[in-house]
């Protein structure tokens, strides 16, 4: 059985459709469980100030893993990595080793001079926080300091998990991150308190690196540290990889402004935003990060085998999926983001007014999750063709934007009555007077709207795409219709069924979103089926004729890529 389950996580997946597939389904799971890991905090710490400061103390740690991405960013990896092996394997092992010690020598570097300036640091971060608050968040960052270290070895060695495409391994990792979390929130938080759920965290990092490593030995790989050779093969991966750190970082520096905002507007507001967007990430890790993950080694091999015709195709079918799922998703989520909060969160201290706030929260972020989904997808097409800058200056664009309409929105709250009020009671929230926190995701919404606006233009002036711009218009309108339709569907079918269900308990709340989606769901496939929609024919052959027979056929490993 063992060597069954080995045989299948180093087994070789080739088309974007199941590759996808395996990634969503894993996907699925790993959500699961990061929501059921939220749940257990929600319901110890409801929307609390202990839990701002658990949250808060990962913004230096998350800070310094995506500056570690300079040396192992698999969007600038797999490039080469696919090209070396195309020349000499040897060659493509070297390259890696050399790669692996400039990452562990720099990680270790930022990782101890982050552990004495921690201090200098933390109140940049927490502004609203008292001493005591930020001295616990000092010191849960410093133990967290060690998950950009192991988080971003096991970046680097999914870069050649990913080469392979040996997605079931890659697809399983976030798995045990999250599981090792929920291990410390079980078994370790009563009896350290928050220091029990870092440890925790630390415990779910090295398990997503650990489950990684067997298959990338099996392909001939090394970790041990080593005097590293700087070749002109590395100097040219660290060109790739550093608008990318750079993008990611420019993310990382916005998230961390939004969290200083939110820690100054009361206790529970960094909490209810983090809430709120996890929940919103179920569907951008099933969606948008499934497909854009597994198109990109094959619009890099094409881009650079073919030139843009292929690359072209493989983009668009890519992205008309991302499309094809993501707006419904966008409405379901929505029209039913009062049940999925309920469901999720509402338990134990998570109080009906944290309820309101995070499913207000949840609103908002939704707007943007076909924005986010194909901004995966554009990056790494990007990438892929070897244009890298283009999307860090957009980025740094969108960034600004963030910022700067956060600080706006916040400051017109403030100090506009009829604003406030109008925002409140369009979210539904107007009695609350603690929602200020809603305006940061409203930000974030809006800016990453423009971010895909902008790379979506210079995509269109960088690659001649008139032949494949009228299906993402047929994709896009069929995908309206239908998520319109289901829409409607779900929101009467909620008021329906609130008669028959009893919306005090869990049963009662779940059963009511449960089938109000499944109605909605139901009656958009039908919508899609009458419009023969290519995206719904797509996946349905796959489903029916394809992923059930071959998903867990167990290929042999080639020993190099074709």
């Amino acid at each position: 059985m063992v060597n069954y389950l080995l045989s299948i996580f180093g087994s070789e997946l080739r088309s974007v459709t199941r590759s996808a597939a395996v990634l969503a389904a894993a996907g699925i799971l790993a959500d699961i469980l990061s929501l059921f890991r939220d749940r257990l905090l929600a319901a110890d710490f409801g929307a609390s100030r202990a839990l701002d400061i658990y949250y808060a103390s990962f913004r230096i740690p998350d800070l310094i893993y995506t500056v570690s991405l300079f040396f192992a960013a698999s969007t600038a990896l797999i490039p080469t990595l696919l090209e070396k092996f195309s020349e000499n394997n040897k060659e493509a092992e070297k390259f890696f080793g050399n790669i692996f010690s400039l990452f562990f020598v720099g990680t270790v570097f930022m990782v101890i001079a982050a552990y004495f300036l921690m201090p200098v640091l933390m109140p940049y971060f927490t502004p609203g926080f008292s001493v005591a608050e930020q001295e616990t968040a000092i010191n849960l960052a410093r133990i967290l300091l060690l998950s950009p270290l192991l988080l971003g070895l096991s970046n680097l060695v999914s870069s050649v998990v990913q080469s392979f495409r040996r997605f079931y391994v890659y697809a399983a990792s976030p798995l045990f991150y999250n599981l090792g979390i929920i291990i410390g929130i079980l078994f370790l938080m009563p009896k350290y308190g928050l220091y029990g759920i870092v440890w925790g965290v630390i415990l779910g990092a090295l398990m997503h690196l650990a489950i990684q490593l067997p298959t990338v030995f099996s392909l001939g790989f090394s970790i041990t540290p080593r005097l590293p050779r700087i070749s002109a093969d590395v100097i040219g991966s660290l060109k790739l990889s550093f608008p990318r750190t750079l993008g990611l970082s420019l993310n990382q520096i916005v998230i961390s402004v939004i969290t200083a905002m939110a820690s100054t507007m009361g206790a529970g507001a960094v909490s209810v935003f983090n809430f709120a967007a996890n929940l919103q990430s179920v569907p951008l890790s099933v969606i948008g990060l499934s497909y854009s993950v597994s198109a990109f080694p094959t619009m890099a091999a094409l881009y650079v085998k073919n030139g843009t015709k292929d690359f072209l195709d493989h983009f668009s079918l890519a992205l008309r999926h991302i499309i094809f799922w993501s707006l419904p998703a966008t409405v379901l989520f929505i029209v039913l983001r009062a049940q999925i909060v309920r469901v999720v969160l509402g338990a134990g201290a998570f109080s009906w007014l944290d309820t309101r706030l995070t499913a207000a929260a949840l609103l908002l972020f939704s707007l943007s999750i076909l924005s986010q989904g194909l901004l995966m997808l554009y990056i790494r097409a990007f990438y892929a063709s070897g244009h890298t800058y283009l999307p860090v200056v957009m980025n740094l664009f969108s960034s600004i934007v963030s910022v700067a309409s956060a600080w706006w929105l916040l400051n017109l709250f403030k100090n506009s009555l009829q604003f406030r009020d109008l925002f409140l009671t369009l979210l539904r929230v107007g009695d609350i007077s603690e929602g200020g926190v809603l305006v940061l995701p409203l930000a974030l919404s809006l800016s990453s709207v423009i971010n895909l606006f902008l790379l979506a233009m210079y995509f269109r002036r960088t690659f001649e795409i008139r032949d494949i711009s009228s299906k993402i218009g047929r994709s896009l309108r069929d995908s309206v219709v239908s998520s319109a339709a289901l829409g409607v569907v779900v929101y009467y079918s909620l008021k329906i069924l609130a008669r028959f269900f009893d919306l005090d308990t869990f049963m009662g709340i779940f059963a009511q979103g449960f089938f109000a989606g499944i109605f909605g769901i139901i009656f958009g496939a039908i919508i899609l089926a009458f419009l023969k929609n290519q995206e719904f024919s797509e996946f349905y052959d796959a489903f029916r004729d394809r992923f059930w027979k071959r998903l867990f056929v167990v290929t042999t490993e080639p020993e190099k890529l074709p």
